[in-house]
């Protein structure tokens, strides 16, 4: 009798491992954690690692290679080896094995995260997919960006090229919640953005006194880059939520600026730490879809009164639409809480936009008549918000016109037809009779 209540008991355990492994599945985040690193120097590794730590702390998983190894490989056999990329190889002229400029952005283009820092050694290869990202570095390869007063005091006696930067985005949902007091030091180039181009966004900006030039040689003629159009740091989403950061600086990550000391040039104040650990862990929070990421589930609509979605609406039903939000924490998904975001009852242009309230519990919904008119409509939902990841979701529905035995016996606005009808008739009545028997 043994062997079989150890059979029963393996058997419990095993059920029992089974569903904590679903619970962790429907727990699990919205991106994978295997991200590749790409150095030209195998010392970035160390020059680096308490960024790296940051994110190993955070579970995921790095794989290290050096930017032209010759066995490298982004896919095989179809899938994706890894789910995000760190480029910090500034300097090199072309990737080893069947890695390019163009599976880079093939990668992006596929949903997948990168993260790239540049310096003033960066290849035209860097420079190209950076452009190909939305983001134009300056043409000059020996230019940095240097600024006579806002420079970290540090520098006081060198070129200015040491930067203490604190025009930051504003945004929590990029940046987090809490306040980065420090500034951020940056040493390296700057780049434009496209200012009609909405899915790039400058994150840290470069004062109005800065200008993009080499600061080994006098200026010859104007800077092409000044002022804050100078863009130290960008991010862009793309249209299939792919998240890319580019950084002109690769010293901005590293161990030296992370854990450095500054005091802004002209400034009494003096802090301990500069604001570049706060400032990188955040931002690779928000490009590795830690924050900022939305899902909607549960989308559902039917007829006032009734709970099953029905195959078609009628003109001038009154109906209920509702969906499920929820943003990913980090650790977990929790009710998403906003009142901005509508719906649309749709064909060929929104006959119905209506507002979606909230019960802070991740249901947002609303109530609305159908309009009088029949057709193929939709239910759409094109929700855009700085930061967060963007909702597109559509769900077509026919509306029909009245059948012939469903509009009403007497239809009040024919009251004065059915007046006029019936008043002829007697009129007629009258008259036939009276001109009959009139003598």
């Amino acid at each position: 009798m043994a062997a079989p209540r150890h059979h029963h008991l393996a058997l419990a355990v095993a059920l029992a491992l089974l569903v904590v492994t679903a619970a962790a599945a429907d727990e699990g985040g919205p991106r994978g954690r295997r991200v590749l690193v790409l150095v030209d120097d195998l010392a970035v590794r160390s020059s680096h690692s308490a960024f790296f730590a940051s994110l190993q702390g955070r579970g995921f998983d790095l794989d290290f290679r050096l930017a032209d190894d010759p066995k490298l490989s982004l896919h095989r056999y179809g899938q994706y080896l890894y789910d995000g990329l760190v480029l910090f190889a500034p300097s090199t002229p072309r990737f080893g094995g069947s890695v390019d400029q163009n599976s880079i952005l093939e990668f992006i283009d596929a949903g997948h995260d990168m993260i790239l820092a540049a310096d003033s050694s960066a290849s035209d290869l860097i420079r190209g997919i950076a452009t190909e990202c939305g983001v134009d570095f300056d043409e000059d390869p020996e230019a940095m960006v240097i600024d006579h007063i806002n420079y970290a005091a540090t520098d006081a006696e060198g070129d200015h090229t040491l930067i203490a930067g604190d025009d930051l985005i504003q945004s929590d949902v990029i940046l987090g919640s809490k306040k980065i007091e420090a500034p951020v030091l940056f040493r390296g180039i700057g780049h434009a953005v496209n200012p009609s181009n909405s899915l790039v966004l400058k994150v840290l900006s470069a004062s109005p006194s800065a200008y993009s030039a080499n600061p080994k040689s006098k200026l010859a003629s104007p800077p092409s880059l000044t002022g804050s159009a100078i863009s130290l740091v960008s991010v862009m989403q793309a249209r299939n939520n792919a998240r890319v950061l580019i950084s002109g600086s690769l010293d901005l990550f590293s161990n030296r600026f992370l854990k450095s000391g500054v005091q802004k040039a002209g400034s009494k104040i003096r802090h301990e730490k500069a604001g570049n650990e706060q400032f990188v862990t955040e931002t690779s929070k928000w490009v590795f879809h830690e924050r900022g990421h939305l899902k909607a589930v549960n989308v559902k609509h039917n007829k006032v009164g009734e709970t099953n979605e029905p195959g078609m609406y009628r003109i001038n039903d009154d109906l209920e639409y509702s969906v499920e939000i929820y943003e990913w924490s980090g650790t977990s998904w929790k009710p998403y809480v906003a009142d901005d975001v509508q719906v649309q009852f749709y064909m060929m242009s929104p006959y119905v936009l209506k507002k979606l309230s909230t019960d802070k519990k991740g249901v947002f919904s609303t109530s609305f008549k159908v309009p009088d008119v029949y057709g193929v409509f939709q239910f759409k939902v094109e929700y855009q918000r700085l930061g967060y990841t963007g909702l597109s979701l559509s769900k077509q529905i026919p509306v029909r016109p009245y059948r012939h035995n469903e509009y009403e016996r007497f239809i009040t606005s024919a009251y004065p037809y059915y007046v006029a009808s019936f008043s002829t008739m007697g009129a007629f009545f009258i008259f036939s009779f009276v001109y009959l028997y009139h003598k």
